[in-house]
């Protein structure tokens, strides 16, 4: 209401206490809920920059461009670059040339740390599954899951930085912040499968938030709306979702129906107010979400066997089982997208690889591919995408000389690998290759802005008619840079 309006309309006593009751009353509101209503408030600003054009400014489930193989995405994302030719990507020429030095160029992140020398991987590889793709003895039970990823061996970032290749992966361009993560762009798109919880929920570590922070789930030029929403990383997932004992019942009822007829009365004043209409609407949400988030996180009604198959019964891989099994439950309920995340980036291992590079996997070996095997076995994989890897992988040679208990390996955003599984991914494959040392990928190379193009078009998106206007510039999800559906991967 501009200053006008509100002169012309003086504030009233019925106004004066709705805004008193509002302010005073949260009637037991989540901080999860008051995020994910103020976020749908926020909107109806229009922020700074968003122009009207063809944008959309709700979470209305819409139509997609043509019919989707996906229509939601759990994405475990491993923040420092997994050492691929240790664990998805095996290289025996890199064995046999161990201790020599790499015949080729190479760019180093630490100099004054950096060696030539090849470093062969110290741990087996072996055949699984009816593909016969080879995968590290680090990775177990992903072996036991090959026949039903799509294994990508050809990342390609261009860059060794990891903040310059995780905004790359989220948003499209190599190293700018301000852009909308893509699953931004895929609630912009479709809109929310449920009324009842956040459409794009984030998962992050009770260690500590992953490296970029908060960016790593940025509505970019976006309205709020279409942020991530954070759950805590440990109980209570949701801090004060239930309304006070004195306020619970009969009460809150009453509050609520009393809540209701202030707005009502509010919007009479001010007809035809599709702003004020759409506040109202979400406020309504908070009671459906006090009911929906109980139920959602409340885990203690899996079956022992579920539990057992996340890992929640061993130390090692409760707590990352605990959010793989959550954002199942999550996607079971409408979420469209699901992401997980490590506190800093435990799979920077630029040195003692030897037992740094083995903690983590143990960490988050079983609970990943329980994940998939959960998925399939509740007839969910078909049309719910799960995505395994980190922003860029290590070098083939070794860093930090000294013997086993020092060496490590630097950056590589030259050739990585990565895993999808499930939502329109052709099962048990492999994709694109690197060279003989793990180096650079050299055959069917895929760029982050090829897996944004490929994810949109798995969910029925046109990635380059899906526009948004932003201070009077179209922008899509790939940033205008080149891109393609990778189509050999889709079945």
């Amino acid at each position: 209401m501009n200053k006008q309006q509100s002169d012309n309309f003086p504030e009233s006593p019925t106004e004066r206490s709705r805004r008193a009751f509002l302010k005073g009353n949260a009637m037991g509101l989540g901080s999860l809920a008051v995020s994910w209503l103020l976020q749908q408030e926020n909107v109806q600003a229009k922020p700074k920059g968003v122009s009207s054009g063809n944008n959309v400014f709700d979470l209305k489930l819409r139509q997609p461009h043509f019919e989707p193989k996906a229509k939601a995405m759990i994405s475990l994302f491993q923040h420092g670059g997994p050492a691929h030719m240790d664990l998805m990507d095996p290289k025996p020429e890199l064995s046999r040339l161990d201790g020599t030095d790499y015949p080729g160029e190479v760019q180093f992140s630490f100099a004054n740390e950096a060696s030539k020398k090849l470093l062969g991987s110290p741990w087996k590889f072996s055949k699984h599954g009816q593909c016969g793709t080879e995968i590290s003895e680090l990775l177990p039970h992903t072996s036991q899951i090959v026949d039903d990823i799509c294994l990508i061996r050809s990342m390609h970032t261009g860059a060794n930085g990891h903040e310059v290749s995780i905004r790359y992966f989220h948003g499209g361009i190599p190293g700018v912040l301000g852009r909308p993560h893509y699953a931004s762009w895929l609630l912009y798109a479709l809109g929310s499968e449920t009324e009842n919880l956040p459409a794009y929920m984030v998962l992050t570590d009770p260690r500590g938030l992953p490296v970029d922070g908060v960016n790593n789930w940025s509505n970019g030029f976006m309205p709020a709306m279409f942020q991530g929403t954070v759950l805590r990383p440990k109980e209570p997932r949701i801090l004060n979702l239930d309304a006070p004992e004195h306020l619970q019942g009969e009460q809150q009822r009453q509050n609520l129906d009393f809540l209701q007829a202030l707005n009502k009365q509010h919007a009479k004043r001010f007809p035809g107010e599709s702003d004020l209409e759409a506040r109202i609407a979400s406020y309504e949400l908070a009671a459906k979400m006090q009911t929906a988030a109980h139920e959602a996180l409340d885990i203690s009604k899996e079956t022992k066997q579920t539990q057992a198959l996340y890992g929640l019964d061993d130390p090692a891989t409760k707590e990352y089982g605990t959010r793989c099994l959550i954002a199942r439950r999550l996607v079971e309920r409408g979420v469209r997208f699901v992401q997980l995340f490590l506190n800093g980036q435990p799979w920077d291992n630029h040195s003692n690889l030897g037992k740094a590079l083995p903690a983590v996997c143990k960490r988050t070996d079983k609970p990943s591919a329980a994940l998939v095997t959960d998925l399939k076995q509740r007839g969910m994989l078909d049309e719910v995408i799960v995505h395994w890897g980190g922003e860029i992988g290590r070098l083939p040679v070794t860093q930090n000389q000294g013997g086993p208990k020092k060496n490590g390996r630097d950056h590589n955003g030259q050739g990585f690998s990565i895993w999808m599984a499930g939502g329109g991914f052709k099962p048990g494959m492999t994709y694109g290759k690197t060279d003989e040392f793990g180096h650079r990928a050299v055959e069917n190379v895929v760029t982050p802005n090829d897996y944004q193009a490929t994810l949109m078009h798995l969910f029925g998106l046109n990635w380059e008619e899906l526009q948004f206007f932003n201070n009077g510039q179209k922008q899509i999800v790939t940033a205008g840079r080149k891109a393609r559906v990778v189509n050999e991967i889709i079945s």
